[in-house]
């Protein structure tokens, strides 16, 4: 019956895009909706897209690992959300519009030069399809936990459902089909959490309370510091940054009517992550009560198949693959929009027409996500491969991209940042095994590194 279901759910998603597909005229709908998504719209795209796999099945891992602290997997992407919703993206909007900008190589071109567009192409490209991969790899839990099915056949299944109505409409399309999956999870995890509890004996009941007692955390297993300053850093200086300057993200930005439109939308969006990032600490701290689990990343299917009546075990279920399936449309996007842009309209084919650079989007789509399913099979989880592609984001594009709007930067000192940063966060991590220095990891690191590249000049001239 849950397969049932799961399978349904999947053909009324692909029907709702196929249908929503019939608006879509040219590439400017296809990678812009028309810059006609009002808040409502705007903040279910955003929603839909950010609690994926990361923030349900790796973040209710990270809680029956870590804890309540966990939350700060979820809370720093609601944090970096303020940001980019009250900073830099109704300024970059206004870019946007102005000069018809429709990916983030779009506005790196504009600021800077061809060759920094085309290197950031270039290592988004390898990161998104990393973060695909992770987005399936949830998806295969799902089923395995639902119907005994393996993890190359759930990356199958999920990778052709995302790839079907996606390839079809591309950001307009996503919009709408990510509001039924909004209502959906909202709806299933509203409901599970407060009947989860209630299966156990409350967060007082016997289960839970053991757990203080047999877990090395101890009594911090049950605080938002339980990981301590370094662990709630590691979480933060890869996710705070990364919400701010995705280009995922941006790029959905693109699509709202207008800057004050973006304030709203990417705040509500914002807002939804904060509450959100509760739920699942709480169920990771539920399953550990309960499930000796080999693998972690298990606990949330799990719970939801294991803990909840029937009827509800469905809605669950169903929101936790909304979730999964919703971002990888995310994903999806950024890679098709891209390489359809930033490689083939840019590059090999400039006088391509409007039609020519919708045809290659939906290709583009296609070939990702083949691509996605095939790494997916080969990574061992969730958060290896999330923590790999915001990592990368973060030291790449955060210097860069935050000085295009506030300061003056030429273009070859952006590369320089981009390069030396990557360089450095790699040598870092193979020297101390990715643990770091002191408090700060990698990435951390390499974040700083790129930012005294752009600044210094800066700073000697004033």
């Amino acid at each position: 019956m849950q397969l049932g279901v799961l399978i349904v759910y999947s053909a009324m998603l692909v029907g709702i895009g196929l249908f929503i597909s019939k608006r879509v005229k040219g590439a400017s709908d296809f990678l812009v909706a028309g810059r006609s998504l009002g808040p409502g719209l705007l903040s279910a795209t955003f929603l839909a897209a950010n609690i994926g796999a990361g923030s349900t099945v790796g973040a209710t891992g990270i809680g029956y690992t870590s804890g309540l602290s966990a939350w700060w997997w979820v809370g720093s992407a609601g944090i970096g959300s303020l940001i980019l919703a009250n900073t830099v993206g109704p300024k970059i909007w206004e870019i946007a519009n102005r000069y018809d900008l429709r990916t983030v190589g779009d506005y790196l071109e504009l600021r800077y030069h061809r060759n920094v567009r085309l290197v950031v192409a270039v290592l988004l490209w390898f990161g998104t399809l990393a973060i695909l991969a992770g987005q399936l790899i949830a998806v295969s839990w799902i089923l395995g936990v639902v119907a005994d099915v393996p993890k190359w056949e759930g990356c199958f299944i999920g990778g052709l459902v995302v790839t079907a109505y996606f390839a079809a409409g591309g950001l307009l399309t996503s919009a709408w089909v990510n509001l039924v999956q909004l209502i959906v999870k909202f709806a299933g995890f509203l409901v599970a959490v407060p009947l989860v509890l209630k299966a156990v004996g409350g967060w007082h009941g016997a289960g839970v309370s053991a757990i203080a007692a047999s877990h090395p955390l101890g009594a911090n297993y049950f605080s938002l510091t339980g990981i301590g300053l370094r662990g709630i850093l590691s979480y933060a200086v890869i996710l705070i940054p990364s919400f701010v300057i995705s280009p995922g993200l941006i790029q959905k930005l693109y699509g709202a009517r207008n800057a004050r439109v973006v304030r709203i939308g990417v705040n509500v969006n914002a807002l939804g992550l904060l509450a959100f990032a509760f739920v699942p600490a709480i169920l990771g701290i539920v399953a550990r009560s309960q499930f000796q689990l080999t693998n972690p990343e298990l606990a949330l299917p799990t719970v939801m198949a294991r803990l909840l009546p029937p009827w509800l075990g469905l809605l669950a279920l169903a929101a936790v693959f909304s979730a999964e399936i919703s971002a990888c449309d995310a994903i999806l996007f950024m890679l098709s929009s891209s390489l359809s842009v930033d490689l083939y309209k840019r590059v090999l084919r400039p006088q391509a027409d409007e039609q020519d650079v919708l045809r290659v989007g939906r290709i583009s789509a296609i070939g990702g996500a083949v691509l996605g399913i095939l790494i997916a099979i080969q990574l061992p989880s969730i958060v290896s491969a999330l923590r790999l592609f915001y990592g990368l984001m973060s030291v790449a594009l955060t210097a860069p991209l935050l000085a295009g709007l506030y300061l003056w930067v030429g273009a070859q000192r952006a590369l320089t940042a981009i390069v030396v940063s990557l360089a450095a966060t790699i040598s870092i991590y193979l020297a101390t095994h990715g643990v770091g220095v002191g408090i700060f990891d990698p990435y951390a690191l390499g974040i700083a590194c790129s930012a005294v590249i752009i600044l210094v000049p800066v700073l000697r001239k004033a």
